[in-house]
């Protein structure tokens, strides 16, 4: 039962379902879904200029 609920606990993380249910849960403002956006977008533009030598 344990790793079960384990297993199932890491698949719902990797997917990110609740991650995308918190972000639905209440009214996020345009603005502060821009800079959302483009935080991730600027954390992914670091890793790849990181790991583009390798």
């Amino acid at each position: 039962m344990d790793r079960a609920l384990r297993r199932l606990k890491k698949r719902v993380d990797r997917e990110g379902t609740l991650k995308v249910v918190r972000t639905k849960r209440a009214f996020e403002k345009p603005s502060a879904k821009n800079r959302r956006k483009m935080k991730v977008a600027r954390f992914n533009a670091m890793l790849s200029a990181r790991y583009a030598d390798q």
